[in-house]
Order: structure tokens, then C-alpha cells, then sequence
């Protein structure tokens, strides 16, 4: 939504209803994070990190069981693209088409599908920093990338200048964000977490502290936002 705001649709109007451009952000925006509660459903259960805990509470295949958590994930995929679709006419098909293209992309074997199953394949070995970054380029990213291109494109495909900007802002955003979180899975407990912490290094998966250090993927955070800033300032000026 911020990025559909940064290109000029006004989502703080009284009429709301009546933009398109607005109403196709919200519906982004909903798509996005229907998008993102299936991936934790699914990233739960005992095939992928088998964790018990999210949010401070007990994860779905832990309370409902797994084959109800299945069922939820595919449901939560479902309608994300239930909403990109509305029948009622209020969300231009060229608009829809591009967001349907962008989230599934960013959803499927090119984005998060695919960086999770990298993830999978990857524990216990040597990953280099390289291959460590183009498996959270896909696993996190990708998501994070789609949700600002999909605010972008609600008003009509922007510039290139302006895509590229918002692209870099995400793009660095996403990195940082899981570079973060490897830190904090080894210096934050369960209950600030809101899950289970220590699971990486006990499940010997690959992360930025195992590869770099404590202090060194810290400065690497550090590094990461100041891109995603230097980024905006220049959505700003374009």
C-alpha cells in the first residue's frame, strides 16, 4: 500500500470505493498476506521446520493436525488469488494481470517455493555467501519484492526509474530482514521471538551467523537498510 501511495494513488480519500487504483492495492495488500499466513502454515509442519510455536502460539498441524494445516495453506493460496480476481469489476483486467503474474511468480518455483526448497537442501552443508543470499533472495525476498511491485503497477505499469528504485528498496529490505532474523534466532529467547529460538543452528541449518559471525552479520543488517534508504531517495527524486 505505501508503494501504491509513493506513485500517487490516494489511499486517505473518502471515496475509496470509488478509486480502482485503491481498491486494487487493498486487495494487493490482502492478497500478500493471505500469501504469507499459507507459507507460515505450511513452513510449520513437521516436513519443513516442524516447529510448535509462531506468534506466541501453538502452530495449525499442532492444534487442528497436519492434514487440516495442509488444507488451510491451500485455502489461504487460493483465495490470495480469489482476491487479484474480483468479478465485480472494480479492478481493471490489465491491473489484475500483472498482479496475478507478479504474486505468482513470487510465490512458485522462481520466488518463495523455490528458495524454501533450497533451504531444505541445504542443511548441514558449506553454503558461500553467494548462495546463501540467492536462496533468501528467493525464500524471503521474492515476497516482500512482489508486494511493492504489485502496489506500483495499481495505477498502470510506472517507470522504469521509478520500478527499478522500488525494486532495489525491496530488494534490500528482504535481505535485511532475514539477515535479522538469523541474529535474532541466536540472541532473543521463545517468548520475545514468539517462536522457537535456536532452531537454525540446532536443525545445523546455513545462516548469516554461521557464516560470518555474530558482529559481522550485524554490520551486514546494518549495511542492507541503509541500501533500502538510499534506494527510496532515489523513487523520491525519479
Amino acid at each position: 500500500m505505501a508503494a501504491a501511495e509513493a506513485i500517487g494513488v490516494d489511499l486517505e480519500a473518502a471515496n475509496v470505493s470509488d478509486q480502482p487504483a485503491a481498491i486494487a492495492a487493498l486487495r494487493a495488500a490482502c492478497a500478500i498476506e493471505l500469501i504469507h499466513a499459507y507459507s507460515l502454515v505450511h513452513d510449520d509442519m513437521p516436513c519443513m521446520d516442524n516447529d510448535v510455536l509462531r506468534r506466541g502460539k501453538p502452530t495449525v498441524h499442532v492444534k487442528y493436525g497436519e492434514a487440516q494445516a495442509l488444507l488451510v495453506g491451500d485455502g489461504l493460496q487460493a483465495l490470495a488469488f480469489e482476491f487479484l480476481t474480483p468479478l465485480d469489476g472494480s479492478t481493471e483486467l490489465s491491473v489484475q494481470a500483472l498482479q496475478v503474474g507478479l504474486l505468482a511468480r513470487a510465490a512458485g518455483y522462481q520466488g518463495m517455493a523455490g528458495g524454501q526448497a533450497i533451504d531444505l537442501a541445504s542443511v548441514g552443508l558449506p553454503l558461500t555467501e553467494a548462495q546463501l543470499r540467492q536462496m533468501h533472495r528467493l525464500k524471503t525476498g521474492a515476497l516482500l519484492l512482489c508486494s511493492v511491485q504489485m502496489g506500483a503497477v495499481c495505477a498502470g505499469k510506472p517507470s522504469t526509474m521509478v520500478m527499478d528504485a522500488l525494486s532495489q528498496y525491496a530488494q534490500s529490505l528482504g535481505l535485511a530482514f532475514q539477515v535479522v532474523d538469523d541474529i535474532l534466532d541466536v540472541t532473543s529467547d521463545s517468548a520475545t521471538l514468539g517462536k522457537t529460538a535456536g532452531k537454525d543452528a540446532a536443525a545445523d541449518k546455513p545462516t548469516y551467523v554461521s557464516l560470518l559471525g555474530l558482529a559481522k552479520a550485524q554490520e551486514l543488517a546494518a549495511q542492507l537498510h541503509a541500501e533500502s534508504l538510499a534506494a527510496l531517495t532515489a523513487s523520491d527524486s525519479a
